[in-house]
């Protein structure tokens, strides 16, 4: 037998080091492996007392811990430990890389990966979105606020100028008057009385109508718009700017009618049942129609006066009760018997979202945004008033008390009031407190309370039933006077809508007749008053 050759060990206490990145051959498949891990190390290092190879930090992490060797248990320091220098490690392909189905699994999990990914980048997007959208409703709402009150402050200047060239105090009476603003509360009781101990409101537009004149309408003239075999009048609305009155019949058409000239501007048919409710957008002679139905449509105005339909909108399941223009003039809101309410974008006649609330059962039988465009107003079949924050469509509070539906509900210009109609009259709430705070109760059980209105600039409140009745707008303490009381002229005891033009230079009536009647001071009175 030929003798084996005789082995050589070298100690590896002699070496600081040890180094294979010389002698490995780069097409061998000689790998080491960790004797903890089992993996290719990143950075190797040796035992000099059992050879075995580990990771550093994995030997130094044991060695701090336990202070021996893990694979034979033996006393070990990092003094024992020599770093082995190897070329560039490859790690070798894990077996899913390995084979076909392995990659494609591999390829399948990355996807699914980047699809959370892109969701969750989409869900990002779509909040910023609703939080820039409602900053751009509380932007909006704050210009109006703004330009209102420098409005207001324009004209209190041009009244005070006015005032002061036609009527110049003499010395003695500037000196009476600096006296009298030295007591703060006097002076402020003086301001607060007009003429005859009627109490005024300050801020009021010079351009107003007085209450005095107020209480000298009569019935200016009387306007046959609608068919005479579908009579009724549902709903009014005033273009304030251009003193157009539109109104929506029972006879399923709505009407233009210029109160100017007296003539009808336009008759707008499509409408297979009633109007239900008649809006103008401030902007772009754009007019909105809602109707039993259970469409809306979109009129667009053209040059020569007539008026096209844009849009037909039939997302509501039951009759539209109740359109409202949303104070940027960019959007509108619908409410329908089928318990939802419909949020759209003017322009394009979308859908943005319908508000169906799980607890309520109830229709909506009217609608109104608040003047700062941020709280919808909603009544319904149940006689609960509904308060809805616009931008989260969350419904923030309810008032109760009234006896059967919400026929109409208007907001104060000043965004402090609101006036709500039902069965049982009317109740006025404070929004501030959220409590009902004074109700009329004007009519007979049979009776019910149809519309009420608060005209432009706060002052005056119209309530419609069985009569007319217009009020000064008082506070939650001081009281609300009944200036006139206006006879339904119709013979129908039925008033159906009331709406304020202009300044209150005049009050648009709907009666179950045909008539559109208008209420105002004889042209002999007018002189009389501004003198």
């Amino acid at each position: 037998a030929a003798a084996s050759a005789p082995s050589v060990f070298l100690p590896i206490e002699k070496f600081s080091s040890v180094d294979f990145s010389s002698h490995r051959n780069p097409n061998s498949s000689f790998t080491m492996n960790c004797s903890i891990s089992g993996e290719v190390p990143e950075e190797p290092v040796v035992s000099t007392k059992s050879g075995l190879l580990y990771e550093k930090r994995l030997i130094e992490r044991h060695i701090s811990d336990y202070g021996k060797c893990p694979v034979t248990g033996e006393v070990l320091t990092m003094d024992d430990i020599v770093p082995v220098k190897t070329g560039k490690i490859v790690k070798p392909r894990s077996l899913t890389a390995a084979s076909i189905p392995g990659m494609l699994g591999m390829f399948q999990n990355e996807w699914d990966a980047l699809m959370l990914s892109n969701f969750a980048l989409e869900q990002q997007l779509h909040t910023a979105r609703q939080e820039l959208s409602h900053a751009l409703y509380q932007h909006d709402a704050a210009c109006r606020v703004i330009a209102r009150l420098k409005k207001e402050r324009d004209e209190a200047r041009s009244l005070l100028a006015q005032a002061e060239r036609q009527a110049p105090l003499p010395a003695s009476a500037a000196t009476a008057n600096v006296s009298a603003l030295s007591n703060g509360k006097r002076a402020a009781e003086s301001e607060d009385m007009g003429p005859g101990g009627k109490r005024m409101r300050p801020g009021i537009p010079p351009t107003l109508a007085p209450i005095d004149a107020l209480e000298r309408y009569t019935q200016l003239s009387s306007h046959p718009l609608h068919k005479t075999n579908k009579p009724g009048i549902t709903s009014i609305d005033i273009n304030l700017s251009k003193d157009i009155v539109a109104t929506g019949g029972v006879d399923s058409s709505a009407v233009l009618f210029d109160r100017t000239s007296g003539e009808i501007l336009s008759t707008l048919n499509g409408h297979s049942k009633k109007v239900t409710s008649v809006k103008f957008v401030a902007q772009n002679d754009v007019f909105l129609s809602g109707s039993a139905d259970k469409t809306v449509r979109i009129w667009q105005g053209s040059e020569d006066g007539k008026y096209d339909c844009r849009h037909i909108l039939k997302d509501h399941t039951a009759e539209v009760q109740a359109v409202t223009v949303h104070a940027t003039n960019n959007y509108f809101v619908t409410a329908s018997l089928d318990t939802t309410w419909c949020f759209y974008d003017l322009s394009s006649g979308l859908c943005l979202t319908q508000v169906e609330d799980p607890s309520n059962s109830m229709g909506y039988t009217s609608a109104a945004f608040h003047p700062d465009g941020l709280i919808l107003g909603t009544g319904t079949t149940g006689a609960t008033v509904r308060i809805w924050d616009v931008k989260s469509r969350g419904n923030v509070a309810n008032f109760d008390g009234h006896t059967g539906a919400v026929t109409a509900i208007s907001f104060s210009e000043n965004g402090y009031f609101l006036a709500t109609a039902a069965h049982d009259g009317v109740k006025l709430w404070d929004l501030r407190k959220l409590k009902n705070f004074r109700s009329f109760e004007l009519y007979d059980q049979d009776t019910p309370t149809n519309s009420v209105d608060f005209d432009h600039s706060g002052s005056y409140l119209a309530i419609a039933g069985s009569d007319i009745r217009v009020y000064q707008v008082g506070s939650v303490k001081a009281e609300w006077n009944c200036i006139k009381t206006l006879p339904d002229l119709s013979g129908t005891g039925k008033a159906t809508c009331v709406k304020f033009g202009t300044d209150a230079k005049y009050l648009a009536v709907g009666s179950m007749d045909r008539n559109l009647r208008i209420f105002g001071l004889p042209e002999g009175d007018d002189a009389s008053t501004e003198s």
